[in-house]
């Protein structure tokens, strides 16, 4: 199982949000080449960028410092979220040496435009739903739907995304360790690779995801566990390789 080292971008510097809001933010660099390249020196083998504020602005505000990551780590697989909402947004990124855009808000309000997407950059496209107790959440997690996680799952599983990365709101960014039952359970149902986000806070978490890893997750998003310290990046990575 990897472990994917998270950057989230708000106003150009790295931070981390509790449970998504963006108004609870703190700052741990304004310098994301800098940090991007402290977690490949630590062994990540992918990275997983968000443009917050693209989140929101539905359209890339962030996109200097994602061009950027991707021209001094030119080798590294990144995937990257946040405002993708059109076909020329994914086109620009991919140019600019990003591996996989993943779509959130535009694959639960249109969910043809995912499977326009995978046809015209096959291999390259990422669905992220974003749940709460359940149900999806879109537009920076600031609008809960009344679609259940596992069925928009199953409604993408034809479509040729490479993965789904799937994140647990009440999770994320809280440290309280990820919910292991319900990404479990996900990967079970889908035909797709799971990617799981929220809520790895040390390495039992980890020993945890990767002791379920043969049910479909092939990875695990960290971001302020390895951040604060609670997750030292590198040995989470050696024991998820492991499992």
């Amino acid at each position: 199982m990897l472990l994917i080292p998270a950057i989230d971008l708000k106003d150009g510097k790295c931070v981390r949000l509790r449970q998504g809001r963006m108004d609870d933010e703190t700052v741990f660099s304004d310098d994301p080449v800098e940090m991007a390249r402290r977690w490949v020196d630590a062994g990540a083998r992918r990275l997983h960028l968000v443009d917050l504020n693209g989140a929101f602005a539905g359209e890339p505000v962030n996109g200097d410092a994602i061009r950027a990551i991707a021209a001094a780590l030119p080798q590294l697989p990144i995937q990257v979220g946040g405002g993708i909402r059109d076909e020329r947004t994914i086109a620009a990124y991919l140019d600019a040496g990003v591996t996989w855009c993943i779509i959130g808000t535009q694959a639960v309000k249109e969910p043809e435009f995912v499977g326009r997407a995978c046809r015209a950059f096959a291999g390259n496209i990422i669905v992220g739903l974003d749940a709460r107790d359940g149900q999806v959440a879109i537009n920076g997690w600031a609008v809960v739907t009344d679609h259940p996680v596992q069925q928009l799952v199953r409604r993408f599983e034809n479509d040729g995304v490479d993965a789904i990365v799937y994140t647990d709101i009440g999770r994320d960014g809280m440290l309280t360790g990820p919910n292991v039952d319900a990404t479990r359970r996900l990967a079970e149902a889908s035909a797709v690779p799971i990617i799981a986000s929220g809520g790895i806070t040390n390495l039992e978490d980890v020993k945890a995801l990767a002791a379920v890893a043969d049910s479909g997750i092939i990875g695990a998003i960290t971001g302020r566990a390895i951040y604060e310290g609670t997750l030292n990046f590198a040995e989470g990575q050696r024991v998820a390789d492991l499992r």
